[in-house]
């Protein structure tokens, strides 16, 4: 989950060079490519996603440095990368602060509390299924759609233990469910947070998705239910208590997402401004669990070895009490670099001038919608952040209506293969060996009807907004 400006997307406040067809043109295309192939094949390898395209980003900028070194176009050169730059550094510090706050939230086991309790319900295979899905689509436009998807896995892998076969089903729909709630909500997924702080969408106006986003869930959802046996899964017992501080650590999250839309729809301030703020409520918090631990680690002590109470005990916490720059340092930095190398590699390309070649070729000679359904296909199969960033980059004029769609089609794209997004690639190493890309791969036709029922339904509903 993440959010950032972007003041350098303005096609009147961006230069650009158009050097497609040149040694340096190409240079930059293959070796983009080249890196993305080493990103997709991360599972493969084991080769991190942050490395090729931190050393692609560098070989493109180094080669149109060198290529207009003494040129009048140089100063050009220096601006671009510069406004690249600061749209990565709002994005690093939005996306450090979502990171920290869910660490926080792991740190005081309120992810294991919600799974604790979801896994002593007394839930048949059916129950299980749509109870984790329709989780999954209700916590993701909050939290991120892979950390979701991680925790409601974690459910099904506990409560069917064995049952690949509906492990996997359960997956797919976690991960259709997490990618189709976030559509809808500008804190849900990368790709409405990138068109929110674009500002060609308001606030408020993202909820404009939320039945077209019901549509993509639910579809093959329904469908594969009647796959689904009616038994009931085998009932285990775990008990976890959430430690102290937790709930209070989800209010001011809560809190610090309310404070960033108030500065960015009220004050026209970037939204990083809010989330920053918002650490220090979380910091705050920190500051106010170290100093109170020593007194109530006595008082609970005392209380519990006379009660012989040991939920009392792990409701402390570790010895250790809360330090909030350990969540910082615990945050996904392989992910927070990989958003680096993605943002220069793009702006290069686009600096060069194949943004503008593939603008003129799908938005210029194609029907909008076509073209906005063509990226969230393309979104399957490569990541949404850099088709979702180079469509920003390129800026074509559409409607509200066009603008929504591509939205929506770039974040629920990616349910279509499990490589299409990161809560798919997530769940295949959670899950190992029980969800699989043919696994995902064998309910392709139904989750592509959900994918075109969100799309007619958008067209539909919506139809004032093209």
């Amino acid at each position: 989950m993440l959010g950032f400006s972007f003041p350098a997307l303005a096609e009147s406040s961006t230069p650009h060079l158009q050097l497609v067809g040149t040694s340096t043109a190409w240079l930059c295309l293959i070796v983009f490519i080249v890196a993305y192939l080493l990103v997709a094949t991360e599972e493969l390898t084991l080769l991190h996603k942050s490395k090729p395209v931190l050393i692609a980003a560098g070989i493109i900028w180094f080669a149109i440095g060198l290529a207009e070194r003494g040129s009048p176009h140089a100063a050009w050169v220096e601006q671009a990368f510069s406004s690249n730059l600061e749209e990565y550094g709002e994005l690093l510090l939005f996306l450090l602060v979502a990171m920290t706050y869910i660490n926080a939230m792991e740190d005081r086991q309120v992810f294991d509390k919600l799974r604790c309790w979801l896994v002593s319900k007394q839930l048949s295979y059916r129950a299980l299924f749509w109870f984790t899905g329709v989780l999954s689509f209700v916590i993701s436009p909050v939290a991120d759609n892979m950390t979701t998807a991680l925790l409601m896995c974690a459910v099904v892998v506990k409560v069917a233990k064995g049952e690949k076969r509906f492990i996997n089903m359960a997956c797919i729909n976690i991960v259709v469910g997490a990618n189709a709630g976030g559509a809808f909500s500008p804190f849900g997924d990368i790709t409405t947070l990138m068109v929110w702080q674009k500002g060609v969408v308001d606030f408020n106006q993202f909820f404009d998705l939320f039945i077209p986003a019901v549509v993509n869930f639910v579809i093959p959802a329904v469908i594969m239910t009647f796959f689904i046996p009616r038994g009931p899964v085998k009932s285990t017992s775990e008990n976890i208590a959430m430690q102290r501080g937790g709930k209070r650590i989800i209010a001011l999250f809560i809190l610090t997402i309310a404070t960033a839309v108030y500065v960015h729809n009220s004050l026209d301030l970037p939204p990083v401004m809010g989330m920053m703020f918002g650490l220090g409520y979380l910091q705050l918090m920190g500051f106010y669990l170290r100093r109170t631990f020593p007194k109530k680690l006595a008082a609970l002590k005392s209380d519990a070895h006379a009660r012989g109470d040991q939920e009392a005990l792990s409701y402390l916490g570790s010895v250790v009490p809360f330090n909030v720059f350990n969540r910082i340092a615990k945050a996904e930095w392989d992910t927070l670099l990989f958003f680096y190398g993605v943002v220069m590699c793009v702006g290069g390309l686009g600096f060069v001038g194949y943004l503008q070649l593939v603008s003129n070729a799908m938005y210029a000679n194609w029907n909008p919608t076509y073209a906005n359904i063509v990226v969230g296909v393309l979104s399957s199969v490569v990541d949404n952040i850099p088709v979702m960033f180079a469509v920003l980059t390129m800026h074509p004029t559409m409607s509200l209506g066009q603008w929504l769609l591509v939205t929506m089609t770039a974040g629920i794209g990616g349910s279509l293969l499990s490589i299409g997004s990161a809560a798919g690639v997530a769940l295949m190493g959670q899950a190992r060996g029980m969800y699989t890309f043919f696994g995902h791969l064998r309910w392709f036709p139904v989750i592509a009807l959900g994918y075109i029922g969100a799309i007619m339904t958008h067209l539909w509903i919506n139809a004032a907004l093209f």
